[in-house]
Parts: structure tokens; sequence; C-alpha cells
């Protein structure tokens, strides 16, 4: 397996496989910012138009892993702070597709968002998961700690019920 950033030129050749795993993500009850029902237009146009701007101008930078050359998963890194906030990073839209999951590929695109975190001279990284979902013990495995749970923070993808999230922090780095 291999994880390597993806250039915002790079971007439209992954189309189809970011577009299917972002909809898959959301009909297994993913907290990626999307409800059901999610087409193919809606996913496509997050990546166009609100990713791809991100990466053109240097907020965001993306990953992407790939198992015997067959996309797996991706995530990014938002490095677009505030003045007053140089030091940090935030991890987001961390997304494994579903026939990769359990492979370890989201450990491999932390790592590589790490390390590039790292490289840019950041030395906290923050995120925010679903309180009680699958990736808060990864998280927490690769040294995050819990900072706060907000109640009631952004409705499940399925059902019309709202979840807390959690919200944690790594130092890396100098």
């Amino acid at each position: 397996m291999i994880a390597r950033q993806i250039s915002p030129q790079e971007l439209p050749n992954y189309m189809a496989e970011l577009t299917e795993t972002l909809i898959k993500t959301v009909e297994g009850d993913g907290a990626v910012g999307f409800v059901l029902p999610i087409d193919q237009a809606t996913a496509e146009g997050f990546w166009l138009n609100n990713i791809q701007p991100a990466l053109l101008s240097g907020e965001r930078i993306m990953h992407a892993a790939f198992i015997d050359d067959h996309f797996a998963g991706t995530g990014q890194l938002i490095v677009g702070m505030p003045n007053n906030q140089p030091h940090r990073a935030e991890i987001s839209k961390l997304m494994v597709h579903p026939k990769f999951r359990r492979r370890g590929v989201a450990r491999a695109l932390m790592s590589a968002l790490e390390q590039e975190a790292v490289s840019l001279g950041r030395s906290l990284i923050t995120l925010d998961t679903r309180t009680g979902d699958n990736a808060e013990p990864l998280y927490k495995s690769l040294g995050y700690k819990t900072a706060g749970i907000i109640p009631n923070y952004a409705k499940n993808a399925v059902g019309n019920d709202f979840h807390a999230t959690t919200y944690m922090y790594k130092q890396v780095g100098p």
C-alpha cells in the first residue's frame, strides 16, 4: 500500500473513485458533512467546486491511498489557518472505500498526513469525529487526545437524529 499526495491537477483523474467513496461513505452513515440522499452530481460537485479550489489555493493538501494500484481512500490536511495559528493543521474528510476497510488504509493516510504536517513545520494537528464512531479508537491509538465533546453537533447521514462530535488533538514535530 502506498499513500501519496494528489495534486489539484490530478484530482479529475480520480473523480470516479473519489465520488464513489464519498457516496458509499454517506450511504454507510459516515459523518463527512453530507446526508442522504446524495447523488453523483452532488458528490462530483463537492470534489470539483469545494476541494479542488482549496487544493489550488494551497489551503488544503490531499492524499490518497492505493492498494495494488487501486484507489482505496483519501484524506486531507487543512493548512490554511488563521494568522495566529501558523503552527496548526487539521485532518479532514478521511474516507476509506468500503471494500478496502480493515486493511490499514486509514492508518496509512493518517501517517502520510501527519508527516506532511511536520514537513510544513506544524506542531499541532486537530480533528473532529463522530463520538463513538469506528474512527475514534483509531485516532486514540495514533496518540490523539480528546479535547472535548459537543452534543447534537451534526445530523447523521442516515435518519433524522443528531450526533455528538469529539474534538481531538495531537502534538507533533518540534
